[in-house]
């Protein structure tokens, strides 16, 4: 676009003067952008609201009774917020937002893209066939992807002279435990837990975190995105369910079946009685 862009984070801007000294350094036509832009504090937040919607930042001078109002002017720039947590955006922000985007996980041909490019920044020997497995199994993310790739270069600058193919990535990841698509040793542990301890499900949360020693949260925001993606777990009002599709990848026969219903016996024999004479 030939501008400039200005990259900032939601935690990192802790008070309103941070964020007006950002606003007012701006020129015309740059771009803002702020990640994890849920993580503004509401006083913070508050100073976007005229700057989106006028170009303008309120400021106040002075303290007490005389203090006063100041409006300056901000050139036209772009704002671009980045979030994972769309809901946890306040309303009056949410709604100033001209326009909203949802990013969908790259696809493999994506991921073996950026995967070239970081192995030159890497100055690692990498053939296609390397890539594309190491992209096959990073869970249509590229941080997982890059990170992967170190890991692959590691034991390749150990066993393989340095450079990464095919079976260098496979033997290396096998030593990760990150199987031909993507799970790690938790994700199993998730499955394994939900078929073997609980038949399969469903299962609550809180207890799929006890018996794995995870956190709830990690759960929720980390493993089961990817899995529901998949369509290896299903959430139900009564908690998580392990999918058919989950008893084929790991192996297990699938032979699902209802537990037992538990029966009222009623007992019919009434006590006979007796009329006197």
């Amino acid at each position: 676009m030939g501008v400039n862009i200005r990259i900032t984070s939601g935690p990192a801007i802790e008070r309103s003067g941070d964020l007006a000294a950002i606003l007012t350094n701006l020129r015309s036509q740059d771009i803002l952008f702020i990640d994890e832009i849920h993580r503004l504090n509401r006083a913070v937040e508050e100073i976007l609201y005229p700057a989106m919607e006028d170009f303008a930042l309120d400021i106040i001078i002075g303290k007490g009774p005389g203090a006063k109002s100041l409006r300056l002017s901000l050139p036209p720039f772009t704002l671009i917020g980045a979030t994972t947590r769309f809901a946890l955006l306040s309303p009056p922000l949410r709604d100033r937002f001209g326009a909203v985007y949802r990013l969908d996980f790259y696809d493999p041909a994506s991921l073996e893209t950026i995967l070239k490019r970081s192995a030159r920044i890497l100055q690692t020997k990498a053939d296609e066939d390397g890539l594309r497995e190491i992209a096959r199994r990073a869970r249509g993310t590229p941080r997982v992807a890059n990170r992967l790739l170190k890991r692959v270069r590691d034991y390749a600058q150990v066993k393989a002279n340095g450079k990464v193919t095919k079976s260098v990535a496979v033997e290396a990841l096998a030593k990760l435990e990150v199987d031909h698509i993507g799970l790690d040793e938790v994700d199993h542990k998730l499955l394994h837990s939900i078929i073997d301890k609980f038949n399969g499900g469903p299962v609550g949360l809180d207890t799929i975190a006890a018996s794995i020693s995870e956190e709830p949260d990690t759960i929720m925001d980390v493993y089961e995105p990817y899995l529901l993606q998949l369509g290896f777990l299903d959430r139900t009002p009564r908690g998580r369910l392990a999918t058919q599709l989950a008893y084929q990848h790991l192996g297990l026969p699938y032979n699902k079946e209802k537990p037992a219903q538990p029966t009222l016996w009623q007992n019919n024999n009434s006590e006979e009685k007796t009329s006197g004479s």
